[in-house]
């Protein structure tokens, strides 16, 4: 019995059981971000499009007017840097316009699943 708890314990363990969900993460980027942001479309909203944004550096889209933080934050995207900023924007980059948080970690996992599927 104590193999099974340090193995469940095992860091990773629970983020293999509870990988993201690119489906949930689509419906969930619909109800959560596409106020602001869009990924079918190469096109700014009141945020920057997110078509393409894994291994992406912060404020590289062209036409969007990035805040001074984040044009100096050296941000490159990708699913730690997502997930980070995702749970608490204005603590990982201080100065960021985007202050919409995702609190649940499941849905964080699959916002990103969906946003870096196939990339």
């Amino acid at each position: 019995m104590a193999i099974v708890v340090t193995v469940a314990a095992a860091p990773g363990f629970a983020a293999a059981q509870q990988a993201g969900d690119a489906g949930r993460g689509q419906t969930l980027f619909q109800r959560q971000c596409s106020a602001c942001h869009q990924i079918a479309q190469a096109r700014n909203g009141v945020g920057p499009t997110l078509q393409g944004v894994n291994g992406r550096a912060a404020d590289t889209v062209e036409g969007f007017n990035y805040s001074p933080a984040m044009k100096n934050s050296g941000v490159v995207w990708g699913p730690e840097t997502l997930e980070t900023y995702l749970a608490n924007p204005t603590a990982m980059v201080k100065g960021t316009r985007m202050v919409q948080r995702v609190p649940n970690e499941q849905q964080r996992r699959d916002i990103i699943e969906f946003l870096t599927a196939g990339q």
